[in-house]
């Protein structure tokens, strides 16, 4: 299993919200087909279609919990990643 499929079973079971490394959720989202927009230490992340835009912060390397709470809710609303 590649390393974006291990990531985002791991984003979509919700056990681990507090142990998500920023560096491989902001992959991901690349992966995905997002685009990326830095202002200050946000990182602002968008994609054609989806309505949504998220917006994520490092804090000592990590994501912040509910910040993968809300990744892992747009990649359910819109079924991101079905296709792997």
């Amino acid at each position: 299993m590649r390393k974006h499929e291990r990531l985002l079973q791991t984003i979509l079971r919700g056990r681990s919200d507090a142990n998500i490394r920023f560096a491989d959720l902001r992959a991901l989202l690349l992966h995905l087909g997002f685009s990326e927009r830095i202002r200050g230490s946000h990182h602002l992340f968008d994609k054609d279609g989806i309505v949504e835009i998220l917006n994520l912060q490092s804090r000592g390397g990590q994501v912040k919990p509910y910040q993968a709470r809300q990744a892992r809710n747009l990649l359910l609303k819109y079924k991101l990643g079905d296709e792997n």
